[in-house]
């Protein structure tokens, strides 16, 4: 199979090294002209998934979407692109799984919280303020909270807390949120 270089865009290379990741081969290639590296993945062409948006439409399953929705909720995290990969692999193989042909958007943003609650918890923040289009900083804390309230409970050690002295529950600064969040300066939502 001819497949075109990323970096000198010659058109052959070779097969160095090939593994099955979830329902995929995951190739590890090597440019015959210039040398370079590069991963590509073979997937079997499954059946569509269709996406039922808020607005009603319905448009086919794009997992380019979901990677670019985790990755800018990913940004400055210590979170590598093969994580990434391989959370949307699992939210993808979990859907066509369920066997329906047609999903709410509103699921695979749930699937994609969860998968982001387990990993990162400002990740996980900076999704839901997003995904759940919070009307005010009120809501922003609330969700900070809920999420500290359930990886006290969980007595997590894998990650270090979302705030400093997280035992305490604090009451969460908007200039902390601003700064979570990445986004506007909180005063104006206020």
């Amino acid at each position: 199979m001819h497949m075109k270089c990323p970096y000198c865009g010659y058109e052959d290379s070779k097969v160095v090294d090939s593994r099955d990741v979830n329902e995929a081969i995951r190739r590890r290639r090597e440019c015959l002209e210039c040398g370079a590296r590069f991963t590509t993945y073979e997937r079997l062409q499954a059946a569509t998934l269709l996406v039922i948006k808020k607005d009603g439409r319905r448009e086919e399953f794009n997992r380019e979407k979901v990677i670019s929705g985790i990755r800018k909720a990913c940004t400055k995290r210590p979170i590598s692109q093969e994580t990434i990969e391989r959370t949307v692999d699992e939210i993808e193989v979990r859907l066509r799984k369920s066997g329906k042909g047609e999903v709410a958007a509103s699921v695979i943003g749930d699937m994609v919280m969860e998968e982001l609650r387990q990993l990162d918890g400002i990740a996980y923040i900076r999704f839901a303020s997003v995904y759940r289009d919070f009307a005010d900083i009120d809501e922003v804390r609330a969700a900070a909270d809920a999420y500290i309230n359930l990886h006290l409970s969980r007595d997590s050690t894998t990650q270090l807390p979302l705030f400093s002295d997280a035992s305490k529950s604090p009451k969460i600064s908007k200039k902390k949120i601003s700064a979570l969040v990445g986004g506007e300066d909180t005063e104006k939502l206020t």
